[in-house]
């Protein structure tokens, strides 16, 4: 069979699972579920780390940019106002910062950490009720 035999490691298939099992570069697994705890990594490489006190600046950063995100759909630039190149570049601007931030909440949820999940979803909520509701 053109020099090959069966039995030879390079001709077998990955299983499925091996798909899903991502290596980090420093041979750690990366949590493909949520997970509860301090030492975790979001957005960047060794952030927080396993510092407590950056573990709570990181959900106060992720609380802030996902309420932030929601001001910034319900301020005054995001209305529509006259017809103006000026004001449809606010508008674009506004919007652009506001989706940016959106998938930076959605990187730091996708970490799998329980704490950042409910920070985000906090954040949200509270953006929500302050800047949105009635």
């Amino acid at each position: 069979m053109n020099g090959m035999s069966r039995s030879s490691p390079a001709a077998q298939a990955p299983s499925p699972s091996a798909f899903f099992h991502h290596r980090r570069h420093h041979g750690g697994m990366m949590h493909m579920t949520f997970f509860w705890g301090k030492n975790t990594e979001v957005l960047f490489d060794g952030w927080p780390g396993t510092s407590l006190t950056m573990y709570w600046v990181c959900l106060a950063a992720i609380f802030v940019v996902s309420a932030a995100s929601e001001w910034l759909s319900r301020c005054g630039a995001m209305k529509a106002g006259p017809a103006s190149f000026g004001g449809g570049l606010v508008q674009t601007v506004v919007y652009t910062v506001r989706a940016g931030l959106c998938y930076l909440v959605m990187l730091a949820v996708m970490s799998f950490n329980g704490g950042v999940f409910l920070a985000a979803m906090a954040g949200f909520g509270l953006g929500f009720m302050i800047f949105g509701s009635r």
